[in-house]
Order: structure tokens, then C-alpha cells, then sequence
């Protein structure tokens, strides 16, 4: 029989290590969308970026982490009065971590906003400053001292930001924003009588995969502040308000940025769709304990409904190239969910919905305005010495190249583009591809025919060319223009036009099998009857020459 053991810790014990665990589980669960973020950012990159990209993305969790623990926790407490404590602050190294979490996704917001065109070192002495100085800062004036904060001191109501809507997201928002302003647009993306060009992103399922880890990862951020270990069951409570405000909110930021698309341009954006729900989600996450649970439907849906347009303004008033739209998103979303917080709050919260407005208000305009002149400080300092932006040539290239020598799809683009299929071979017993050459017919010259068909007919055609004796042929991707029509587009919500299409070209060397013959076994495998079937050519060869063998003429073919 087993004898019980009288437990040796007392419960205050028990709790602490109960919430320090759980702080620990949360914070790893907020790391967990750097991962969301490099995807979604990769996905609304050109491809000749997406290693740049990632590399932010890793660079900005390691480099800012460990400055955020020699200088910004030192910082904060010195900010906040309770004096300079470094490598870990007053709160020891699991509330370090935690606040690190936090500062690092502010930080990786605004690789968004600049990508495509900003070296690596600015970026990365910026996230440096941003974890030291920017940051810091605000935590010391807000949530390092609540209830003794600069805005309590201002108006007399303390400024409520439960999880960082404002203090994190619309942080980054406006960093963002502002560093792309001072950064300028990525060449091409404004003509000169400024028209705007559409510059899609490579991979739409890079972006939509991110957004979903991002949104996951995005409950240890509300639910996880929320869950503080508490005896009384009052973080019960707690728990379960966060988690249906953040959940509502998230499903009403897409739903109401998908219907704006909608609304606007006739059809649903994907994009925009995604981008609302985080912008639902950057929006409760200021006020997802006190908000009441129509108040997440009314944040949610406003949060998405103004994404698009206020992208729009940015990119066709402003001109200013927020490649992620990461201001519409973090920024403005962030600011309107802290600002509604006494028109939804539950009751009892609020003592005076005038006097708490204006300490939102307020909080709002020194985060957002401190955020501001730091960003356009350093920015423009970059800027001033010739530190903030790639060569034209280095852009024209791409930064994966230029910035770390890399190529994200070496096996896709350029030289190295092969259309592949799973057509027909050869129908000799051996498998060998069978030469063209041979003795002339009625005294004809060699001739190469050239065809330009659609990619999804390549194994039609080899089948054809085999079926007459031909299958010795050479196969480009190609994109060009003839008399198909031009196809319209559609990234976050506008339209571009694309009137260079996707082509196969085939080319084939023949002397002893008719060129008419081929042409013929072209077109009839090719042909669907619709627009972009493409052409075929036969054009005369001076000459062959076999470089294995030697051989000159018809027996070189």
C-alpha cells in the first residue's frame, strides 16, 4: 500500500510555480508567431526578397532578445522609477522573457512595411535602438507603473491597454509607417504622373499560412495575460471573457474587410480577408477583459471594415509603400480598438466614459507621437548617410542576392526554367529518344519548327511528336503577347492588368520527317479552340553541327 506523502511546499509556493509555468507556456506560444509573421510577410514579397525576409525575421528575435535583456530591461526600470536594474530588470528573467516576446513582435512589424528595399544593417541597428530605447520607454510609462503612469498623472484616469493593442501593435504600426515614409516606395511601385502599379506578392498560401499561425499564436497574447494563477476563480472569469472577445473580434475583422472588398471592387480579396482578421484581432487586443461581448462584434467588424480603406489612402493619397500594409493592420486598428474601449466596456469598468476617453486619447498620442520622432530620427539619419536603402541595381536584383547571396528558388526563374511533364517518352523497346536526321525528302533543308503553346498542353504535344516519329525536341518557358487578350488581376483588393502569358516553346530539328508534318502534330495537339492556343513556326537552318561526333548537315540532326 502506498503510503500519502504530506506535501513539503506550502500553496503560496504552488501558486507561483502554477503561474510562472504558465507565463512560460504563453510566451513560447507568442514566439511561435514570429514563425506566422515570416510566413505571411514572405508570401506578400516578390521572390527575389522572400530570404531577405526571413532573415529579418530571425535576425530581429535574436538580435533584439538579447538587447532587450542588456539594456532595454534596465531602461524601463530606470523610466519607470524604479531605478537602473539591467539583464533582466526588477521582475527576474521569466518576466524579462515575457516582456521580451512582446517588444520583438513590435519590433518584426516593421520588416513588413520596408521590405523589398531597406539593407539588412539599417533594419537591424533600428531593431537594436527599437528594443533599447523605443520601446522601453513605453512599457515604463504605461504598463510599468499603471497606476502612477504619465497619463494618470495627465488627466486623472489610468490609460488601459490590457495586452498590448496600442503598446505593441500600434506601435508597430506607426514604426512601420513611418520608416516606409522616410524609406520611400520600392522602385516601379508610382509612375510619374503617380498612377499607381500593383506589385503582387509571390505566394498567396505563404500569406494566408502565416495569418492563421499568427492568429493562433495570437491567444497567448490576450488569453495568455488573462491567465494569471488565482485561487479565487475571478481569473476563471477572466479566461473565458478574453477568449470569446479575441475569437469574436478575429471573425469580424475578416468578415467585415472581406465585405468592403466586396463592396468595393465586386469580388472577395483573399489578402484582404486575412489582413482582417489580425486586423480584428490588433484591435480587441487592447480591451479583451473589459469589452462586452456585442462590444467584440462592433470592434471586430470596424477594425476590418477600415483596412482597406485606409490602405488605399496610404498607398494612393499618401504614397507611401507599406508593402505588408502593416499601418492598416497594427497601426490604425490598434488605435481604434484602444479608443473604443469606454463605448464597449462592461459595465462598472468605466467610472466616466469622458474621462477615460481622453486618457485614451491621450495615451494614443504620446505612444504614437514618441514612436513617430524616434522613427523618423533614425530613419532619416540612415537616410542622411547613405545607410537606409539598397542600390537601384542591388533592388533590380533582388536582396536575397544582393544582401546575402542566396537564391530562394534556384530551381525556378531565369536559365535554370525547365517545363516538366509527365507526357510520353518513347515507344521503342529500349527508351531511346530517336534521332530527326536521315536523307533529305524531295531534296528539302533542314528545318526547325517553333511552336508557342499553353504549358498544360506539353505531354499532348510530345505524345504527338512521338506518334510521328519525332520526339527529339527542346522545351523553354517562355511569357509573351500576341492576340490572346490581356487578364486582369487582383492583390489586396486592386486590380492589374497581365498581358504577358505563360507559354511553352517548343522547338524541334527535323530533315528526313516533313516539317509540314510536325507543325501539323503541333497544332493538332495543342489546339483547344479558345484564345492563347499560341503559333507555330517553320523557319529554315543554315546548318547542324553534332558536337559529340563531328558530323556536318542531315546526319548531325
Amino acid at each position: 500500500m502506498i503510503e500519502a506523502i504530506p506535501m513539503q511546499t506550502g500553496m503560496e509556493a504552488v501558486e507561483a510555480a502554477v503561474n510562472e509555468t504558465w507565463i512560460l507556456t504563453v510566451t513560447f506560444l507568442i514566439f511561435f508567431m514570429h514563425a506566422g509573421f515570416a510566413m505571411l510577410e514572405a508570401g506578400q514579397v516578390r521572390s527575389k526578397n522572400v530570404a531577405n525576409q526571413l532573415t529579418k525575421n530571425m535576425l530581429t528575435w535574436s538580435v533584439g532578445v538579447t538587447v532587450f535583456f542588456l539594456i532595454g530591461t534596465g531602461i524601463e526600470s530606470l523610466a519607470s522609477g524604479v531605478g537602473f536594474s539591467p539583464a533582466a530588470g526588477a521582475g527576474g528573467y521569466v518576466s524579462w522573457l515575457y516582456g521580451a516576446v512582446f517588444a520583438m513582435t513590435a519590433a518584426t512589424i516593421v520588416s513588413g512595411a520596408v521590405a523589398g528595399r531597406a539593407k539588412l544593417r539599417a533594419y537591424i541597428t533600428y531593431t537594436f535602438l527599437l528594443a533599447a530605447v523605443i520601446y522601453p520607454v513605453i512599457t515604463a510609462f504605461t504598463w510599468a507603473a499603471p497606476e502612477t503612469g504619465l497619463v494618470e498623472q495627465l488627466v486623472g484616469a489610468p490609460f488601459a491597454d490590457f495586452a498590448g493593442g496600442m503598446i505593441v501593435h500600434g506601435m508597430g504600426g506607426i514604426a512601420g509607417l513611418t520608416a516606409a515614409a522616410v524609406l520611400g516606395p520600392r522602385m516601379d511601385r508610382y509612375n510619374e504622373d503617380g498612377s499607381v502599379n500593383i506589385i503582387p506578392g509571390h505566394s498567396m498560401t505563404f500569406a494566408v499560412l502565416g495569418t492563421l499561425m499568427l492568429c493562433f499564436g495570437w491567444y497567448g497574447f490576450n488569453v495568455g495575460t488573462a491567465g494569471a494563477f488565482d485561487t479565487g476563480g475571478a481569473g476563471v472569469n477572466t479566461l473565458g471573457q478574453v477568449a470569446m472577445t479575441t475569437t469574436v473580434a478575429m471573425g469580424m475583422g475578416a468578415i467585415g474587410s472581406a465585405a468592403v472588398s466586396l463592396l468595393r471592387s465586386g469580388k472577395v480579396d483573399t489578402l484582404y480577408t486575412a489582413n482582417g482578421m489580425l486586423a480584428g484581432l490588433a484591435a480587441i487586443t487592447a480591451i479583451p477583459n473589459s469589452t462586452t461581448w456585442w462590444g467584440a462584434f462592433v470592434v471586430g467588424i470596424l477594425a476590418g471594415a477600415q483596412l482597406p480603406i485606409v490602405f488605399e489612402f496610404v498607398s494612393n493619397t499618401l504614397k507611401i509603400d507599406d508593402v505588408c500594409a502593416v499601418f492598416p493592420v497594427h497601426g490604425s486598428a490598434g488605435v481604434l480598438g484602444t479608443l473604443l474601449m469606454p463605448f464597449v466596456a462592461l459595465p462598472g469598468v468605466v467610472d466616466s466614459v469622458v474621462n477615460q476617453f481622453l486618457a485614451q486619447v491621450v495615451g494614443v498620442v504620446i505612444i504614437g507621437g514618441w514612436t513617430l520622432t524616434t522613427t523618423a530620427i533614425i530613419w532619416y539619419a540612415f537616410k542622411a548617410t547613405g545607410q537606409a536603402r539598397v542600390s537601384a541595381e542591388h533592388e533590380q536584383d533582388g536582396l536575397d542576392v544582393s544582401e546575402h547571396g542566396v537564391d530562394t528558388y534556384p530551381e525556378f526563374g531565369g536559365r535554370d526554367a525547365i517545363a516538366t511533364d509527365g507526357g510520353h517518352v518513347s515507344d521503342d523497346e529500349t527508351g531511346r529518344l530517336l534521332p530527326d536526321g536521315g536523307e533529305p525528302v524531295d531534296d528539302s533543308e533542314i528545318k526547325m519548327v517553333m511552336g508557342f503553346i499553353r504549358p498544360d498542353k506539353l505531354s499532348d504535344v510530345k505524345q504527338g511528336l512521338a506518334e510521328i516519329g519525332a520526339p527529339s525536341l527542346t522545351v523553354t518557358n517562355v511569357s509573351g503577347r500576341g492576340s490572346q487578350p490581356a487578364k486582369t488581376g487582383q492583390w489586396r483588393g486592386e486590380e492589374y492588368s497581365v498581358d504577358l502569358h505563360q507559354k511553352v516553346k517548343i522547338e524541334c530539328v527535323v530533315n528526313d520527317i516533313p516539317a509540314a508534318d510536325v507543325a501539323e502534330a503541333i497544332s493538332d495537339a495543342a489546339k483547344t479552340g479558345e484564345p492563347g492556343d499560341g503559333k507555330v513556326f517553320i523557319l529554315p537552318v543554315e546548318e547542324a553541327y553534332q558536337i559529340r561526333t563531328g558530323e556536318v548537315g542531315p546526319d548531325a540532326v
